[in-house]
């Protein structure tokens, strides 16, 4: 019983919805990155590398046969994942960035004492005149 009283404690914590939020927003913003990979920046490219798609790349090491399909080495699609990740990861990079540099903002800019109200400015005053 105490173990389920512990993992409930953990489970209801700030911190574990934050993930999860933190993970289904990720999800997202990969989802984006990729559309973005795929259906604008590649074909480009594709157009570049005379139509051909970096995932249609390939090696072929034996000829298909009547009983056998062909055995390839598909470095097309390793590629296309290397980029992608290359794209993904400098855009998390930039948005790092951006949040830190955002930061850095809130703590650089000082904290200026409120202005003293009326009756502390009295009391003060009479505190210097006791004080003489």
């Amino acid at each position: 019983m105490k173990f389920l009283d512990e993992f409930k404690t953990f489970a209801i914590k700030g911190n574990m919805i934050d993930m999860a939020v933190g993970i289904i927003i990720g999800m997202a913003f990969g989802k984006i990155i990729s559309s973005l990979v795929a259906d604008i920046i590649m074909p480009p490219i594709g157009a570049l590398l005379g139509g051909a798609s970096f995932t249609d790349l390939k090696l072929i090491i034996k000829a298909a046969t009547d009983t056998a399909e062909a055995v390839t080495w598909n470095y097309g699609n390793f590629i296309q994942a290397a980029v992608d990740f290359l794209i993904i990861a400098f855009a998390v990079f930039l948005l790092v960035k951006a949040i830190n540099s955002m930061k850095k903002k809130e703590e650089a800019a000082p904290a200026t004492p409120p202005a003293p109200t009326k009756d502390q400015e009295l009391l003060s005053e009479i505190r210097d005149l006791l004080k003489k």
